[in-house]
């Protein structure tokens, strides 16, 4: 928490220039940066950057909620990743998802969701994010979906699979499928399937890419990155970032 007077003060303005209205619904974010972070504080292994990026992420969605921001999709972990991270530092880094996801499906009013698929991963956190899940079911607050196990194109390829095996069991034929096959359907199918597209994304770290992150849900989100790793995000980068996405004047892709 920041002690400095000025930089409360700063703070402060900045939250209380936000126009309520013109906050994003639904915000996405790339927590990035956590390996990073445990070197330049000399940790021993990456868990310990990991450790600190779960539980920025827990600090950050107080923030989402606070402002009545209503749906957040965390980044959390790849399919690339799951076959390119050392054996170890997986392990670890699953463990801390799974107690993550656990503590937040306990927390406040927040329903949890599990974004990905559940192929690939260790079945002990498959459990566990499938209980997260059916745990928060009934509870009407803050949207929160943990991306695990995900890649964007993976998405699009297993709504395709879906589509296509719903209207086989249908009767249908291809011809038909090219026919009814819109952008509106493919949306239904994606692991988002009724939810809205994010307004705004968010990466830390510096790094300006999307990684196979929500490509087909951010077509026309708003993007922001902010130089800070990971753990060190600040809630004031989060309100500058809030406070930028209300100044542009966003086009769909006009």
């Amino acid at each position: 928490m920041p002690t400095n007077p000025a930089y409360v003060l700063y703070q402060r303005r900045i939250r209380a220039s936000l126009d309520r209205n013109s906050l994003p619904r639904h915000l996405a974010m790339i927590l990035d940066g956590n390996r990073r972070w445990a070197r330049q504080v000399g940790a021993e292994t990456a868990a310990h950057g990991h450790r600190a990026g779960a539980a920025k992420i827990r600090e950050f969605l107080i923030w989402c909620d606070d402002l009545g921001i209503e749906v957040v999709t965390l980044y959390l972990l790849s399919t690339d990743n799951i076959g390119a991270r050392d054996p170890g530092e997986l392990a670890e880094l699953v463990e801390i998802i799974g107690e993550l996801a656990d503590d937040l499906s306990r927390f406040r009013d927040w329903r949890v969701k599990h974004v990905g698929t559940p192929s690939g991963l260790p079945d002990g956190l498959a459990a566990t994010l499938k209980a997260a899940e059916e745990r928060s079911a009934g509870k009407t607050g803050l949207h929160v979906n943990l991306a695990v196990g995900y890649g964007g194109r993976t998405e699009i390829a297993d709504a395709m699979r879906s589509i296509v095996s719903s209207h086989h069991l249908q009767g249908g034929t291809i011809e038909d499928l090219a026919g009814v096959l819109t952008p509106e359907l493919i949306a239904e199918h994606l692991y988002t399937g009724g939810q809205p597209d994010p307004d705004l994304v968010i990466r830390t770290s510096g790094e300006q890419r999307l990684s196979d992150f929500m490509l087909w849900q951010s077509a026309h989100s708003e993007l922001y990155f902010v130089e800070a790793l990971g753990p060190d995000l600040r809630e004031v980068d989060f309100l500058r970032a809030l406070r930028d996405y209300g100044k542009r004047h966003r086009r769909f892709g006009g």
